[in-house]
């Protein structure tokens, strides 16, 4: 006798779970970094991409616009000829996922103060 076995549809795609979901929205090295520098109020591109100097530009594009796909990011352009200008913000659905945000840096807070430790680097 089969046995049967429940999956999450979300946008198209099967999950088994729905932390599977929420990865697939927030994973990867930098998504999480670009929803905490949004949680400050929008930002144009070049703004974000001087907070995330180590970024590439190719990647944080890439990073903006699957969150705008996931409905977390909200990308609006200003003008039609260059120089436009582009800002992006979080969207009510993504201003839902700040207190668990502010939750993990919290969390990463305390894992630096027990064991890690904090170093400058000079800009010279």
């Amino acid at each position: 006798m089969p046995s049967e076995k429940t999956l999450i549809r979300h946008n198209k795609n099967l999950y088994p779970c729905s932390t599977s979901v929420v990865m697939s929205i927030v994973g990867g090295k930098w998504k999480m970094v670009i929803l905490h520098h949004l949680i400050e109020g929008p930002k144009r591109y070049n703004e974000l991409r001087k907070d995330l100097q180590v970024v590439t530009e190719r990647t944080l594009s890439i990073q903006l616009k699957q969150l705008e796909k996931d409905g977390m990011v909200n990308r609006k352009v200003y003008g039609k000829k260059p120089p436009i200008k582009v800002v992006y913000s979080l969207t009510e659905f993504g201003k839902t996922f700040i207190p668990i945000m502010k939750a993990i840096c919290n969390w990463g807070d305390q894992v630096v103060a027990d064991q890690g430790e904090i170093i400058t680097i000079s800009d010279e």
